[in-house]
């Protein structure tokens, strides 16, 4: 079963959302489509299986590296959180960009709520060991919109053929993005400021 979704991810970065049919998937796969339909109803239940696939790959990305990323200032962790999920997208030949890239724009049921909740979680665990961030206005807003706004800008930053700032330099951006938007907060709120 686990080649069959290798080779879906293969036959969709080869022929698209639209174009990849069972046939591609069994062909790379190795197998005849008599024996994927034995663990696949059709294409759509061999995306569904992509999809978890995935989110299992980024979730065990992350858990290890949270106890590191917290003790870390918010900048460096930012910066090397988006290293990692650009190491992850990449690999394989970018096997996994192309799922994401054509998936991004789909709107389904609940998919990106284990990604969600593993980033929720990361922060939690960052608040709690800087106590300081606790103080911030609207935390829950802020991490919703850096969490989901640093995905999808990395997401169409290695999907472009040619970007027109370096990888470097966006991940330098968002790092710093973050690191001034938390920082001036607390600066506000030191000087009487609140918003």
């Amino acid at each position: 079963m686990n080649a069959i979704v290798e080779a879906g991810f293969i036959s969709l970065s080869r022929h698209g959302m639209e174009g990849t049919t069972t046939r591609h998937i069994a062909e790379i796969a190795g197998i005849s489509v008599g024996s994927l339909y034995e663990y696949f109803a059709n294409k759509e239940a061999v995306f569904d299986a992509m999809y978890q696939h995935a989110v299992r790959d980024i979730v065990a990305i992350i858990r290890p590296l949270t106890p590191k990323l917290v003790n870390m200032e918010i900048r460096d962790a930012v910066i090397a959180l988006l290293r990692e999920f650009r190491a992850w997208l990449l690999r394989d030949d970018s096997r996994y960009l192309s799922y994401v890239s054509y998936t991004v724009h789909m709107a389904h049921r609940d998919n990106l709520e284990p990604i969600n909740k593993m980033l929720m979680e990361l922060v939690v665990q960052y608040v709690m060991h800087h106590p300081h961030l606790l103080k911030l206005p609207d935390l829950p807003t802020k991490s919703y919109i850096i969490i989901n706004g640093g995905i999808f800008t990395i997401i169409r930053h290695l999907a472009e053929p040619n970007p027109v700032i370096s990888f470097d330099q966006l991940v330098d951006g968002l790092g710093d993005m973050v690191a001034y938007m938390v920082e001036g907060s607390l600066r506000e709120l030191e000087a009487g400021g609140k918003r």
